[in-house]
């Protein structure tokens, strides 16, 4: 009998009522070489190709990461207005809504201040010149020292400000566009919030579900608490800002306070960086304004350290100072600036997963 035949015949006969396709015949031997070189090359395979994946979407992955940390920092108040006895669509349209009034009213205030702080700047332009070319002048001895000016008119004959024009163009394009597009997932991420944490949930085993809501709720809490709490902080001291340099009369407050309340909301060194930036525009009003503007920065940090994150965002992240400075650093090192803004919240998540999960297993060792 041909073979093909003799297979048929043989279905024939396996295919009952109960089980038309037949039993189901005996598995591969795992452990056979074969079986277990092909596990070994599909897990090579796949981790490859996982890699290759996530390196090509980082762009795509930060901007989902990014809006995905503003949903849970926002989600706190939605669940307040749901309580509230308001629906989950309606909690987050009125939060969207909020926070694109105060987007907009921010802009509409800030604007025209800044169209008439800029076309100032441009006009002092020729004064700030002649400051520099006047050797008894402080930033003339500056220039004296660094030649600014001769750099400046390097750079100005070459072919750089033609690049850096075009560079700064794409660079407020793609700025803009990646705000609209963390904006549209974080609203997204908002209504679907419930959906995603039930997912999450659903993937763990049963016998570890109800720990694990327990631990992720927690989570979820001090990362909501570290981002309200760090708006407000920013806030705070954007508003100390504008109150110092206007009390001063430094050149560009409103400028200049916005450019603080976004570098604040980088921690450890973020307000520093901008208050190096804003004593360098104190200088030009005399130095001694200059040195004292850099001691209100040196006393708004401490002030900010020692006061304002202890009582707004300390009590639920509880990260000790040496935790927050290294994952600040190895955070902004690893993924830039967007690294150094989650670095805080994920050290407290790691701190707290160490604490209820390795530290019981190890003691029972």
């Amino acid at each position: 009998m041909d073979p093909l035949e003799a297979a048929e015949a043989e279905a024939a006969k396996i295919s009952t009522a109960a089980q038309p396709l037949g039993a189901p015949g005996s598995m591969f031997n795992r452990r056979s070489p074969f079986v277990v070189g092909m596990a070994a090359a599909a897990g090579v395979a796949v981790t490859y190709g996982l890699v290759l994946a996530v390196t090509d979407s980082r762009h795509a992955l930060t901007l989902i990461g990014v809006a995905m940390f503003m949903a849970i920092g926002l989600d706190p108040v939605v669940a307040w207005l749901v309580r509230r006895r308001l629906r989950r669509w309606a909690a987050v349209t009125a939060v969207s809504l909020a926070g694109l009034v105060l987007v907009g009213g921010m802009l509409a205030i800030a604007i025209p201040p800044l169209a008439e702080q800029a076309a100032q700047l441009v006009a002092q332009a020729p004064n700030y010149l002649r400051e520099a070319q006047d050797h008894s002048s402080t930033i003339g001895r500056i220039n004296d020292r660094f030649h600014l000016q001769q750099h400046l008119t390097d750079w100005v004959n070459g072919s750089a400000v033609l690049d850096a024009l075009v560079g700064a163009v794409r660079l407020v394009v793609d700025a803009v566009t990646n705000l609209v597009v963390v904006a549209v997932l974080t609203v997204f991420f908002l209504a679907d919030m419930p959906r995603i944490r039930s997912l999450f949930y659903r993937l763990l085993p049963g016998s570890r579900r109800p720990r694990a809501i327990l631990i992720g709720d927690e989570i979820l809490g001090k990362v909501g608490a570290y981002v309200l709490g760090n708006v407000v902080i920013s806030l705070i001291t954007a508003v100390a800002t504008f109150l110092w340099l206007w009390a001063f009369d430094v050149p560009y407050p409103l400028l200049l306070s916005i450019f603080v309340a976004l570098f604040d909301l980088i921690p450890v060194v973020g307000s520093s960086i901008a208050g190096v930036g804003v004593a360098a525009v104190a200088l030009t009003v005399s130095l001694p304004v200059c040195l004292a503007t850099i001691a209100f920065f040196i006393g708004s940090r401490l002030i900010e350290d020692y006061l304002l994150v202890p009582r707004i965002i300390g009590r639920a992240v509880k990260v000790p100072p040496l935790v927050t400075v290294v994952a600040v650093l190895l955070g902004g090192a690893v993924f830039g600036i967007i690294g150094a803004l989650v670095a805080i919240p994920t050290a407290a998540a790691l701190q707290l997963l160490v604490r209820e999960l390795l530290f019981p297993r190890m003691d029972q060792l």
